[in-house]
């Protein structure tokens, strides 16, 4: 199963005001493989080297020991409010605002697409 990223969301460096390009993030931005201790930088790092195509989602979940809900929620609020979105000190306040306007059930923006 392969997973397409939305590419229209801004990458970690363009979010954090870095004016780096899209392609920004390389290989030895990427944190070790076992990591556990989840900076903000390193969690935009993961989010961004998967949309760019350093990695597959099953790549990272696997290099990282991550569940696919903690990389799709990475993803989520990335996506919906850059790389101060990854603060797990804000996230509950970052949820709140996510889910506001919504009808029951309904979801965020797409961020993932499976493809065949």
């Amino acid at each position: 199963m392969r997973h397409e990223l939305d590419q229209d969301a801004p990458t970690p460096a363009e979010a954090a005001g870095h004016g780096s390009r899209p392609d920004a993030v390389a290989e030895a931005d990427l944190p070790p493989p076992g990591t556990r201790r989840w900076v903000i930088s390193r969690k935009a790092a993961v989010v961004a080297g998967v949309r760019q195509g350093l990695l597959t989602v099953e790549e990272a979940l696997e290099r990282y020991s991550l569940s696919l809900d903690e990389f799709l929620s990475w993803n989520r609020l990335f996506s919906d409010h850059g790389v101060k979105g990854l603060r797990t000190t804000r996230i509950k306040e970052y949820r709140s605002r996510s889910h506001q306007g919504r009808t029951a059930g309904e979801p965020s923006a797409p961020v993932l697409a499976r493809s065949s």
